[in-house]
């Protein structure tokens, strides 16, 4: 394994080796390559640079190219959260529809072939799964994300997750620690307060980290969150109390510590960017991400220098960056080893997610409806996207209806008046009324009552957190909004 350095002292070394950021581009900018001959051992990927698979592996290849035994993150749970397909939808569902079917063996095939395509994109550390107990249904951030509000069904499908993206020379990173699910703030915004007792921080929160652990995940990701029976003055990412003493300590993980997105506004808008980077490999963290806002050479720089000179003024432990940097190139040596024993085409499953997909769409009949044969209107009723979904990825059943059904037609609606308008734009065609999350949304339980008041026969999808009791004719839950959710769904319209 061979990596160049030029004239850069160890202890600048150590500080570019810790941070894992994002540039712009498809295309290996200059500065980052300049970077990695001077000690940077990661970079992140974000939708932003990706065009396809073939312009991913020529990027990576370019990256490698200045520093072989590089990590290239990125952000593909897959679902509804996806940077590898976000502009088409994942071929894969998420976690929540993972969960619906219950079957680890599917989640471990799931998470091998996602981990095939990224290896042969040229990427080796994923930032998935989370595993996050869904214990608050309002949760603006997690939903559909989560494998479900079970602990023990989310302790056991993460851990096939890890093992089955793993089993490629992917690295998993399992998030959100110590547990993002009851929470209804979300993090990129301000800072969550989880407010509960040790008894179920342990019993709910703790045991699919635990699994992940046990399943030998390589990477855990910090949440920007107060646990305060566990630190009442700083969030996780900043907690030595919480990265130390209970992740190192108490439940025996050695591997790397990444932290969630630095310019969330949770700790930069709370603690500033560079004196939160800076606290947060105090107190145990080994990786910074950044780069899903700040993507820019002069955010490199300045948060280089601000653990070089926070390690020079005695706030930061030299021997603590050390260890934090040699973590980093621990796990691109493993992903080296692991990914020559195992090639990127060994056992391709190329159709398992719409498999997966198809297996957790639930169909329920609310009352006795005629068959959906004609043209129907799709009325997709479209929430506020948070920013780890994004509002770039196409979602719904749409476009696959008007394939299956020639001459269907699609709106999209929001607002107090979004069912007024969809059945104004309807014309008396029959309708398929597609929500995400009604239970979270008041304005969008109104405008299925405004539909279904008008046309009972109006068939409902949901694409979200299936809270809400099952209405209109022909209820089907899809558990996920991912590209290949929609094509079961629409089969499942069609199928009756």
């Amino acid at each position: 394994m061979t990596t160049t350095t030029t004239g850069t002292d160890t202890l600048t070394r150590d500080a570019l080796a810790v941070l894992q950021p994002g540039f712009a581009g498809t295309t290996a900018p200059d500065w980052v390559r300049r970077r990695l001959g001077e000690g940077l051992a990661s970079v992140a990927l974000f939708g932003r640079n990706v065009v396809d698979a073939e312009q991913v592996a020529a990027l990576t290849a370019a990256l490698r190219a200045e520093r072989d035994d590089l990590l290239v993150a990125i952000d593909e749970e897959s679902g509804d959260v996806t940077r590898l397909e976000v502009r088409t939808g994942s071929s894969f569902p998420g976690n929540h529809a993972l969960g619906a079917v219950d079957d680890v063996e599917l989640t471990r095939d799931v998470a091998a072939e996602l981990g095939r395509r990224l290896a042969a994109c040229g990427v080796n550390l994923n930032w998935a799964p989370s595993a996050d107990v869904n214990a608050n249904p309002d949760n603006p951030v997690i939903g559909v994300r989560s494998f479900g509000a079970d602990t023990g069904l989310v302790a056991r499908h993460t851990a096939a997750y890890v093992e089955g993206l793993q089993s490629t020379g992917v690295a998993a990173c399992t998030k959100h620690f110590p547990g993002h699910g009851d929470t209804s703030v979300d993090s990129h915004h301000a800072i969550p307060h989880i407010d509960l007792d040790t008894a179920t921080l342990h019993e709910r929160e703790l045991q699919p980290f635990r699994a992940a652990i046990a399943a030998g995940t390589r990477a855990v990701m910090s949440a920007h969150i107060r646990v305060p029976v566990l630190d009442p003055d700083r969030p996780a990412t900043l907690s030595g109390r919480i990265l130390t003493d209970l992740l190192r300590g108490e439940l025996g993980y050695e591997g790397l510590i990444v932290t969630d997105g630095m310019e969330m506004q949770a700790i930069s808008g709370t603690y500033g960017l560079e004196h939160g980077v800076v606290l947060a490999i105090a107190a145990g963290a080994d990786a910074i991400c950044v780069g899903g806002g700040l993507c820019d050479e002069d955010t490199v720089l300045s948060l280089r220098n601000a653990l070089v000179g926070a390690v020079r003024s005695g706030e930061l432990a030299e021997e603590r960056l050390a260890d934090a940097a040699a973590r980093v190139r621990a796990l691109a040596d493993w992903t080296s080893r692991v990914r020559q024993s195992a090639p990127p085409s060994a056992g391709a499953h190329p159709e398992i997610g719409l498999t997966a997909a198809r297996r957790a769409v639930t169909v329920t009949r609310t009352r006795p409806t005629a068959p959906v044969s004609a043209p129907v209107y799709v009325a997709t009723f479209t929430p506020a996207a948070n920013i780890a979904v994004g509002d770039e990825t196409p979602w719904g059943v749409g476009a696959e209806l008007e394939r299956l059904l020639p001459g269907s037609v699609s709106g999209r609606f929001s607002g107090p008046d979004a069912g007024a308008e969809a059945l104004k734009a309807a014309d008396g065609r029959r309708v398929v009324a597609v929500v995400r999350d009604e239970h979270r949304h008041p304005w969008m339980r109104t405008a299925l009552d405004t539909l279904l008041g008008a046309a009972p026969d109006t068939v409902v999808v949901e694409m979200g957190v299936p809270q809400s009791p099952p209405r209109g004719a022909l209820h089907i839950a899809t558990y996920g909004a991912a590209r290949v959710c929609g094509i079961a769904a629409a089969e499942a319209i069609v199928a009756g």
